[in-house]
């Protein structure tokens, strides 16, 4: 492996043993548990709060974070890092009125929601749709991230053999159950934080260094703000008639404050809310428990930009003084590759265990996913009702091989055209298609009690639709400037609504439709859900939380806006 040294390969290897033994002695001190299904899918009860919040974060963070976040950093700058702090606040969110709905009632998967609060139609349609999304959306794109990032950073050539050691890990890890994939992915985010700001601390000692000012973190960090100040801005401004094509372009990624009434909370509340692979972590334990282990994600969440943002807007800075000349012409997403070329001995392993630690994390936390909504909400339902909790749980345990196996197949010569499209965009296109209209289907579920299953259906067929007619057919129908939006050109002869403007235009018509069907009918559902009072009440510890998490995130946007 040309790229590392033997030390690299050392450190990579220690992690290696460390994740995979561990994973090893919980699996054997629980390995009678994990024959119940939901021990095996949700560690029912035995997740702590630093647990679940540590599994939340390795689960989340992957390739699409340290290679497509730093990429946008170095193209657009901190703008892009409201896709963490939003999620910060869209966590207290989750914690505090999401999580005692889900609990009180006993809901471990998101397609048994959909069953409670409306019908099985809308449940099944939900869970197909999700198995397929999760599979050739998900699992894929972070594979296929992961596999070109690592195999760039070891020196080439070794794509191949580095996807099916990618889905290997990643297998050992799930095949324990949810109880091993949430212990060790408290190594996963020890060694990922730690790696990634190893890698920050050493690109911010690299920018001083080239620009004289010896080996100085700080001195580093002054130079990013004098070199690059409009990379230092969280709101973009509207490009004018005349503005050039690159304004354009990062203002298409990043809408200014119109993306904060509209698509950011939508992409942000839908992820961590609706969305099984996220929710399934905290599903188990007590509420208490549950709203602590989210809110400490939510810290986490406050630091992550500087873990995977920051470190590409030092190689934009390196590469607009003539420091990183293989950028020239070059995509983005190799801005993060570029910063590790620089490393020394040892910290480059170190930094590649972190993205291996994130990639590997994440597919766990995704198979395992899709393995509980197959299992729990198609087979047991509609194929095998009798069948007893063991059978379950090996049920499941084929799934997450097919499930991987399948991943594989699609990824191995990007058959989906994944390297083509950007796996960031990729991931957020395919997702955001639907998000609307699933995310208007549970708002409307969780706390409006007149909601119909019919509603609900209608929901999310329509917000599918508009999804598609905002995104390809509005400009050329409707106009590239209207009421609702502004279309820009995007330098391939056409003209594109910004994605998250789309996003919010397609929640707020899909609301108003669900609405005005569920007005036609009784004025309280008799499937709605009935809070008891004080559902909401959060204890002294959590509220004090909350207040810091608001506290730290004001000050970040006064700074930076």
């Amino acid at each position: 492996m040309k790229g590392l040294s033997t030390l690299d390969v050392l450190v990579f290897v220690l992690y290696f043993i460390l994740v995979a033994g561990y994973g090893y002695w919980i699996y054997l001190k629980k390995r009678k548990a994990v024959q119940d299904t939901k021990d095996f899918f949700l560690a029912e009860g035995s997740l702590t709060w630093w647990a679940i919040g540590a599994s939340l974060i390795a689960s989340n963070i992957s390739a699409e974070q340290f290679i497509g976040m730093s990429g946008e950093g170095f193209f657009v700058g901190t703008a892009v890092a409201a896709y963490e702090w939003i999620a910060a606040l869209a966590l207290v969110i989750i914690a505090v009125w999401f999580m005692p709905i889900y609990l009180k009632n006993q809901i471990f998967t998101m397609p048994q929601f959909l069953t409670r609060r409306y019908n099985e139609t809308v449940s099944l349609i939900m869970a197909i749709f999700w198995l397929f999304l999760y599979v050739f959306v998900n699992l894929t794109s972070i594979l296929y991230l992961g596999a070109v990032a690592i195999n760039g950073l070891l020196g080439g050539d070794y794509l191949h053999i580095v996807m099916v050691a990618l889905a290997v890990f990643a297998l050992i890890i799930t095949l324990g159950g949810m109880k091993v994939i949430g212990y060790t992915d408290v190594i996963q985010v020890a060694v990922l934080i730690i790696g990634g700001l190893a890698t920050t601390y050493m690109a911010l000692i690299i920018v001083s260094e080239k620009f004289g000012l010896g080996r100085d973190v700080v001195a580093g960090f002054n130079t990013l703000l004098q070199q690059a100040p409009d990379h230092f801005h969280m709101i973009l401004e509207k490009p004018g008639p005349d503005a050039p094509q690159e304004q354009i372009d990062k203002y298409m990624v990043l809408p200014g404050i119109a993306m904060y009434f509209a698509g950011q909370w939508i992409v942000n509340l839908n992820y961590w809310g609706c969305n099984q692979y996220i929710t399934q972590r905290a599903l188990g334990a007590d509420l208490q428990t549950a709203r602590t282990g989210i809110l400490f994600a939510a810290f986490l969440k406050l630091m992550m930009p500087v873990i995977v943002m920051l470190p590409g807007i030092a190689a934009y800075v390196l590469y607009k003084n003539g420091h990183l000349p293989q950028l020239a012409g070059g995509s983005k997403d190799g801005a993060y590759s570029a910063i590790l070329g620089f490393l020394p001995s040892g910290l480059k392993g170190l930094s590649i265990a972190a993205l291996t630690a994130a990639i590997v994390a994440s597919l766990a936390g995704k198979v395992n996913s899709i393995s509980t909504i197959f299992t729990l909400d198609i087979f047991k339902k509609y194929m095998r009702q009798d069948a007893d909790e063991q059978k379950l749980v090996w049920i499941g345990r084929i799934v997450i091989f097919i499930s991987m196996f399948v991943a594989v197949v699609f990824t191995w010569n990007d058959t989906l055209g994944i390297g083509g499209e950007g796996g960031f965009t990729f991931i957020q296109k395919y997702t955001g298609f639907i998000s609307p209209g699933v995310f208007a289907v549970f708002m409307l579920g969780m706390f409006w009690k007149r909601t119909t299953g019919t509603a609900a259906v209608a929901g999310v067929i329509s917000g599918f639709l508009l999804s598609i007619f905002f995104n390809n057919y509005a400009p050329s129908l409707l106009g590239h400037e209207t009421i609702l939006y502004t279309a820009f050109p995007n330098g391939k002869g056409e003209y594109e609504i910004p994605f998250l403007i789309n996003m919010g235009w397609s929640f707020f018509f899909t609301l108003a439709l669900m609405v005005g069907i569920s007005l036609t009918g009784p004025k309280v559902n008799p499937k709605a859900f009935i809070f008891e009072s004080g559902i909401f009440r959060m204890s002294r510890s959590v509220q004090v939380l909350v207040v810091i998490i608001l506290l730290m995130l004001t000050a970040l946007y006064v700074r930076f806006w």
